[in-house]
């Protein structure tokens, strides 16, 4: 388990090399954060977002992508990619206008479109924790200067 732990902690600080823009005009600068759940001594819950520090099995995750047009002109048809750590399954974006590979980037789309082949060569349909890549098209202009984030969640395998 602890080998396990600092694949999952050695993959997050390798995080933001691996996330790329399709253009040279948009800085990506990503973080990741483990949510911890508290109760407070009312019974309320409490849930808040950490920089990790020690990564458990079953701890949820939250990466965070901002990008950032550094041109002095708009940015248009930026395409977004983002591979998934081995030992995190995805769970769902903040917004869901995601595409998803589930085979390494090669095939795109909507998570309920796409197959995994079987061992027996049949094909069953893709699930969340099949997801390698993450893709975003942002289908607008992006003012010089300007930007945004992506948000999206995983689970740790």
């Amino acid at each position: 388990m602890i080998s396990k732990i600092k694949y999952i902690l050695a993959s997050a600080a390798v995080f933001a090399a691996m996330t790329s823009a399709h253009a040279a005009s948009v800085e990506l600068n990503s973080k990741i954060f483990v949510e911890k759940t508290t109760y407070l001594p009312n019974g309320t819950k409490r849930t808040t977002l950490e920089a990790p520090k020690t990564i458990l099995p079953g701890d949820n995750l939250v990466f965070v992508v901002n990008y950032k047009n550094i041109e002095a002109k708009a940015a248009n048809n930026i395409i977004i990619t983002n591979p998934l750590p081995n030992a995190v399954n995805f769970v769902e974006t903040h917004d869901g206008t995601e595409i998803v590979s589930v085979d390494g980037g090669r095939m795109w789309g909507k998570l309920s479109s796409l197959t995994v082949r079987k061992p027996d060569g049949t094909y069953r349909p893709a699930l969340a924790g099949d997801v390698t890549h993450l893709r975003w098209k942002l289908n607008k202009s992006i003012g010089a200067g300007a930007g945004g984030k992506l948000i999206f969640r995983g689970s740790v395998k």
